[in-house]
């Protein structure tokens, strides 16, 4: 399971031209869900997200995690990051999970956010979406487990 976090200012994601996820400061959560990924991985990718020191202390080094700043995470499905692409000029899904399977473990990662005190929003699975962002740093780190 991978995701690609980046520190925001505010995000967006749109769908058929209307806003359906939307945040202030936080982290914008790029996921995506590879074939032999199952919910330990969603777990400890999940504790990884919500404790990865990425924001600025009082002393402009990041040392403070998302809770710890009250920011906000918007969740977005992306098959893409999954991609293998070491040969070729096209990538290759086969490291992929099946869009049954990526849909439930998305599910499942959205699921335990509820459990967590952390204002987020979501985008929605397998459409069509434009994401907007403000990348505040800029700070994007890739998560992997």
């Amino acid at each position: 399971m991978i995701a690609l976090i980046q520190r925001v200012k505010h995000a967006k994601v749109e769908v058929d031209s209307k806003v359906v996820g939307e945040i202030g400061t936080g982290s914008l959560v790029l996921l995506g869900v590879e074939k032999d990924d199952d919910q330990n991985k969603a777990d400890k990718l999940l504790n990884k997200v919500m404790n990865y020191r990425m924001f600025s202390d009082e002393n402009g080094k990041m040392n403070l995690n998302i809770q710890q700043v009250k920011g906000e995470l918007l969740i977005v499905s992306q098959f893409t990051l999954v991609a293998d692409t070491k040969s070729g000029n096209r990538p290759s899904f086969s490291k992929g999970a099946t869009p049954e399977r990526g849909l439930e473990l998305y599910n499942y990662f959205v699921n335990k956010c509820k459990q967590s005190e952390i204002k987020f929003e979501t985008g929605k699975f397998g459409a069509d979406m434009q994401v907007s962002l403000v990348n505040d740093g800029p700070v994007t780190f890739q998560l992997q487990v």
